[in-house]
C-alpha cells in the first residue's frame, strides 16, 4: 500500500452525512469549519485502521467490519508531495444513537447530501471529494 498521511470518512447514517466542526483556532487548518471525520496516520497503520482509529476517537463510532463503499487516494490538501485516503460508509438511521463525542472540535451534527452541497463554511476540498463520489453514483443509476 503506498504511503498516506492521513484519512477521511464520508459517513452516511441513514442517508445523512455526519459532519463535524472543527476547533476556531488559528494553529489549524479550516478553523470553524464543517470537517468529516479523519486525521493523521499513527505509525504503520492502514488506511482503513486510521479511519476506523480516529473515527472512535472523535465521534464514537466504531466501523470495523462496516463495509467501505467507495475509497480513493488524494493528494494533500495541506502538505504538497503527500497523500490521504478518503472513505465512503453507509449506517443505518439507528447509529446516530451510538455516537459520542470526542474532545476535538466544536461538535457535530447529521445533515442531507444536498444541504452539505451548498454548507457555505464546510471543509471545500472534502466537500468535493464526496460529490465526485455520489455524482458518480448517480450517472451510474441514470438509464442509457
Amino acid at each position: 500500500m503506498a504511503e498516506f498521511i492521513g484519512t477521511k470518512a464520508a459517513i452516511l447514517i441513514g442517508g445523512r452525512l455526519l459532519v463535524t466542526l472543527r476547533d476556531d483556532r488559528p494553529d489549524i487548518p479550516c478553523p470553524n469549519m464543517w470537517d468529516l471525520p479523519g486525521g493523521g496516520r499513527e505509525g504503520e497503520e492502514t488506511p482503513e485502521a486510521c479511519m476506523i482509529r480516529e473515527t472512535r476517537e472523535e465521534v464514537g463510532l466504531d466501523l470495523a467490519g462496516v463495509p467501505i463503499i467507495w475509497k480513493r487516494r488524494f493528494a494533500s490538501a495541506h502538505h504538497e508531495g503527500e497523500m490521504t485516503w478518503f472513505f465512503v460508509l453507509r449506517l443505518p438511521a439507528t447509529a446516530e444513537n451510538q455516537i459520542r463525542f470526542g474532545d476535538e472540535g466544536q461538535g457535530w451534527r447529521l445533515i442531507t447530501p444536498e444541504d452539505y452541497r451548498t454548507l457555505p463554511d464546510a471543509v471545500p476540498y472534502l466537500r468535493d471529494r464526496f460529490f465526485l463520489w455520489q455524482d458518480g453514483q448517480t450517472a451510474l443509476s441514470r438509464p442509457e
